[in-house]
C-alpha cells in the first residue's frame, strides 16, 4: 500500500491494471484483484488526480463549479479543501486541510482515522476563525455535501462552489500541496501512528506556510502573500 501511495501520487491516471502490471515489474507478483481491493480500501480512483476519499451522496444538495475561467486576484477570493490519504507503518489515515488559492496558504488542517464529515468540519470551524472567503470550493462528497458542512458556509454568506464530476483539475491547488506533503514529509519520515503523524505534520505545515519558497509566488512563502500581498 505503500508502494502503491507514492506511484499513485506521481502517477494519479493510473488504475487498477497499470498498478498491477507496475507492481509485477518491481517484483512484486500481485494480481489485479488484490489490487482493485486495496485500491479501494485506500480510495484511490484513476479518473481522478487524487484519492477519491469522498462519495458522493445523492440525497444532499449539489452546487455549481464556480471557478472556471475566474481569474484569483486576492487572498481571500477562494478558499477550497480536500483529503488525502496518509500511509502509516502498519495502517492509515486521513489528512484534510483547508487552503487559500491566491497565497497557498494553508487556514487549518486536521487528520483522522475514519472519513466521518467530523474532522473536515473542525478544519473549516478552525479556518474561518481567521477569516472568511468570498467562494469556498470542494468536491462533491458526502462530508461536503452534508448539512452541517454546507450550512456553516450559508451562514457565514460564502458561495459554495463544487467540482464537475470527474473534472481533474477543479481543485487543483490542493492536488499540489498533497503532493507536497508527500514527497517532502510523509514519505520520508514513514511515521507510525497517528499521533506521530499529527505532530509531523504540523511542524511541516508551519515550515510550508511561513518558509518554504513558491516560484508561483516570486519566490516568497504564502504566509507573506497571505498577510501582506
Amino acid at each position: 500500500m505503500n508502494l502503491m501511495d507514492r506511484e499513485y501520487t506521481a502517477h494519479p491516471f493510473y488504475g487498477s491494471r497499470r498498478m498491477t502490471a507496475w507492481l509485477c515489474a518491481q517484483g512484486y507478483p500481485v494480481n489485479r484483484k488484490r489490487i482493485q481491493r486495496l485500491m479501494q480500501l485506500m480510495g484511490l480512483e484513476a479518473i481522478y488526480p487524487k484519492p477519491n476519499l469522498s462519495k458522493a451522496d445523492a440525497e444532499h444538495k449539489k452546487y455549481p463549479y464556480l471557478l472556471r475561467d475566474l481569474e484569483i486576484g486576492f487572498p481571500g477570493h477562494v478558499w477550497s479543501t480536500d483529503i488525502t490519504y496518509i500511509r502509516l507503518d502498519g495502517g492509515f489515515a486521513y489528512c484534510t486541510a483547508v487552503i487559500d488559492w491566491y497565497s497557498r496558504y494553508v487556514l487549518s488542517w486536521r487528520v483522522s482515522n475514519t472519513l466521518d464529515t467530523g474532522f473536515c468540519l473542525e478544519a473549516l470551524e478552525e479556518a474561518l476563525e481567521v477569516g472568511k472567503p468570498e467562494i469556498f470550493n470542494t468536491d462533491q462528497g458526502v462530508q461536503y455535501t452534508s448539512s452541517a458542512f454546507t450550512g456553516a458556509l450559508e451562514r457565514a454568506g460564502i458561495k459554495i462552489s463544487m467540482d464537475g464530476k470527474g473534472r481533474a483539475l477543479d481543485n487543483i491547488f490542493v492536488e499540489r500541496l498533497w503532493r507536497s506533503l508527500k514527497y517532502e514529509d510523509i514519505y520520508l519520515k514513514d511515521y507510525s501512528s497517528v499521533k506521530e503523524a499529527r505532530k509531523g505534520i504540523d511542524k511541516y505545515f508551519s515550515f510550508y506556510n511561513n518558509e518554504r519558497l513558491h516560484q508561483s509566488l516570486d519566490y516568497r512563502c504564502p504566509r507573506d502573500v497571505f498577510l501582506y500581498r
